[in-house]
């Protein structure tokens, strides 16, 4: 049954129109499973199974393959930095919202299905197979796009920062579940044959190959296809207003008056300069945090996976704390409390060594020792806990924030200039750690540049007025 909110809409004539109808909770929870479903390519491709494999087994060494992640990872984020406005635009002059989800889902279904051909110890490989991670990375971020976009229509807006915590929250249950379904049946230890659970691998996956690494590419494509189909089936979408060449003539018109509005907008214009800056720092830090952790402590797939399941149950929990603050604090609270955590905690990484925890020496992880048995090990675990509860509030306040300061009949365009501030610089943040690595073949090197952009995020979110 449909939602009446109490609250009357009002007209740009200043005449209050009738009560807005919202949808059923059916819809807004079939839509909340789009997170659900994409959530695995961060947390298996990007992060925690495939980039550290990428790094470790399949590049020369893990300096090479951080440096070389990190270029692919810019060359999508520009791609998607100069597209995002304009195919925001048009989507809101055309109306409609899922003939775009599903067509950038489709990018991110193929390009992580091909991961599995990255095979280790080929060169020949490394080409065409960071050519399919920026591909689905493109695919998995215009997705999320048109996917914000919808929210305004779903819920009351003070019932929009809970939507968006409890979105993030489930995209990390999602990927918890993702990563134990990896980690106990499908990846094994090459040298002991084993998985998390003690389990031989299924389907016969040889450990030796890394199959079991590479099967989370098709794994997520698969996923996402099974759990985005509740949102296309039973989430309302917008009525379709215009043709296409209408829609992309109108919509390009409205763009050009938006960036011509936007140095009028101040607050609107600081929060897009605040989450491109960093947007960009915590980007870097989710991409770069598992493969950091396997050159620093050398850990394998199974130490790292582990690692992502309790960095993604404390996500889950701030996510979820934070849609609560997010509505009662406000979302530039939520977002400036969430950057502090987030600069305090990677300036203590980069004081963690494999032997020694803020310049004091400690007993460096025995070969062969229990699962984060140095204390060096426990201490970054601590701290990418800390990064996991303040990163799901961060971004779920972002896209709060800029629901309540954009033009309501121009929310998928300003999305589109939300995710161009956050990825026409992304492939800056990627890009200084790839050149920072390479030059001083050092990956604390690479990760220290982070703090900037924290630093810079804080100082420009001070002149948001929420």
């Amino acid at each position: 049954m449909a939602v009446v909110t109490s609250d009357p809409a009002t007209s740009d004539s200043g005449i209050a129109d009738k009560p807005r109808t919202y949808p059923p909770r059916s819809a807004v929870i079939s839509w909340i499973f789009f997170d659900w479903a994409a959530q695995p390519y961060f947390t298996l491709i990007t992060t925690f199974v495939f980039a550290p494999y990428f790094a470790t087994h399949v590049a020369a060494n893990p300096a090479s393959g951080q440096s070389l992640w990190g270029f692919a990872t810019a060359a999508a984020g520009l791609i998607i930095a100069l597209s995002s406005p304009v195919l925001g635009a048009i989507a809101d002059a055309s109306g409609r919202r899922k003939p775009w989800i599903a067509g950038f889902g489709a990018l991110l279904v193929i390009g992580s299905c091909l991961m599995w051909f990255g095979k280790p110890g080929d060169p020949g490989v490394i080409p065409p197979l960071l050519f399919a991670y920026a591909l689905a990375t493109i695919g998995a971020e215009f997705a999320t796009v048109f996917n914000n976009a919808m929210m305004p229509t779903l819920v009351p807006p003070d019932k929009i920062g809970r939507l968006s915590g409890t979105g993030w929250a489930t995209g990390y249950i999602g990927g918890i579940f993702s990563l134990i379904l990896v980690l106990g049946f499908l990846a094994a230890n090459p040298e002991t044959g084993r998985t998390l659970f003690g389990l031989m691998p299924l389907f016969g996956l040889d450990p030796v190959s890394h199959q079991g690494d590479r099967i989370s590419g098709p794994l997520t494509g698969v996923w996402f296809i099974i759990f985005v189909l509740p949102m296309f089936l039973l989430t309302p979408d917008y009525p379709a207003r215009h043709s296409a060449r209408d829609a992309l003539r109108e919509g390009l018109s409205e763009l050009k008056d938006s960036l011509r509005e936007l140095p009028q907008q101040k607050s609107m214009a600081a929060f897009l300069l605040a989450n491109m800056i960093y947007t960009d720092g915590l980007v870097s830090l989710f991409a770069f945090g598992g493969i950091y952790a396997a050159g620093t402590f050398g850990w394998n797939t199974i130490q790292i996976g582990t690692f992502g399941i309790i960095l993604a149950i404390a996500g889950t929990f701030g996510a979820w704390l934070g849609g609560k603050l997010d509505d009662s604090l406000g979302p530039k609270r939520v977002i400036a409390g969430s950057m502090l955590l987030l600069l305090l905690a990677i300036i203590a990484i980069l004081l963690v060594d494999k032997d020694s925890i803020l310049f004091i020496k400690v007993a460096a992880p025995a070969s062969g020792g229990a699962l984060f048995s140095g204390a060096a090990e426990r201490a970054y675990l601590v701290l990418g806990c800390l990064i996991g509860a303040a990163g799901g509030p961060l971004q779920a306040a972002s896209r709060t924030l800029l629901i309540r300061l954009a033009p309501k009949d121009r929310i998928a365009q300003y999305f589109g200039l939300f995710a161009l501030t956050g990825k026409v610089t992304s492939f800056i943040g990627p890009l200084l750690i790839g050149i920072v690595t390479a030059v001083t073949a050092s990956q604390k090197a690479g990760m220290a540049v982070l703090v900037l952009f924290f630093v810079g995020g804080l100082g420009l979110l001070g002149r948001v007025k929420d």
